[in-house]
């Protein structure tokens, strides 16, 4: 990267700045948008699977250094490639500069991905102080923080937050629609504490939303075997039917990584 580069993003940027400058000032805002805008384009020219994403995100780096932004695009091949270790240390440096931004991804990321529900944990309650009542990846941070629970058998505290964002998803409109997974996890989570009463409740309230939903469907199984419902074997039979036409619980990142409870044909082959 050099001087001719500086010069020309100098010229790029005059404009908008309103006056014409011999170095870049990482500090403003409307610099490191700027910046952003003329690398995510050239990143996205080669796609993360490219050596190139990798050196567009180090170019922008070596000239603003402070830009949060670009270690969590550096980040992205890594974490779809499973080096994680590589990924944190870039998703940490992210972070770090910005919290406020990255610090409930950073939290999704330990909770789905590496499946360190500790720091899961850790993160998304910092989330929580810094931005209250908002949302990551299509889930309110409560939800994650169930799954959390959830996995390291806190059954009551998992309950009490897919609970939570369950009312979180209800105060944002009479109109808006619950998120089916929040009801299947609240499921699950009943139906281990053995609430059946409730666990199918919830199970059948998700399948109103999706009714193709394998996970759904085998739990609700499992429900209606342990109260002794012959519907049973109809549930069993649907998760099948779904699971092998190609539903999924259409989360951004499972083709990437498993998430908690997800079933394969295994699972469903038990019973």
């Amino acid at each position: 990267m050099g001087k001719s580069l500086i010069l020309f993003l100098s010229l790029f940027l005059a404009p908008v700045l309103g006056y014409a400058q011999t170095e870049i000032d990482c500090s403003l805002k409307v610099v490191q948008d700027s910046l952003l805008e003329v690398y995510s384009k050239k990143a996205w020219k080669f796609g993360y699977n490219h050596p190139n994403w990798e050196a567009s995100w180090d170019s922008l780096i070596a000239i603003c250094p402070n830009i949060a932004e670009a270690y969590q695009e550096k980040a992205i091949p890594f974490l779809k490639s499973g080096d994680y270790a590589k990924a944190f240390e870039l998703e940490d440096k992210a972070v770090e500069i910005d919290p406020r931004r990255w610090i409930a991804y950073r939290g999704f990321l330990h909770c789905i991905f590496t499946k360190n529900y500790e720091k899961a944990l850790t993160d998304f309650q910092l989330a929580e102080q810094l931005v209250p009542y908002a949302s990551i990846m299509d889930h309110t941070y409560s939800f994650f923080c169930g799954l959390a629970y959830l996995e390291t058998g806190d059954l009551e505290e998992a309950e009490k937050m897919f609970l939570k964002d369950i009312e979180q998803q209800k105060s944002r409109g009479k109109d808006n629609d619950i998120h089916f997974n929040s009801l299947l996890y609240l499921g699950i989570v009943q139906f281990e504490m053995k609430e059946f009463i409730e666990a199918e409740k919830s199970l059948r309230e998700s399948l109103k939303y999706y009714s193709q939903l394998p996970e759904a469907n085998y739990f609700l199984a499992q429900v209606l075997k342990a109260t002794g419902n012959p519907d049973a074997n109809l549930y069993f039979e649907k998760a099948k039917e779904y699971f092998n036409q190609g539903y999924s619980m259409n989360e951004d990142n499972e083709a990437y990584v498993n998430y908690p409870r997800q079933i394969s044909l295994i699972e469903i082959g038990r019973k």
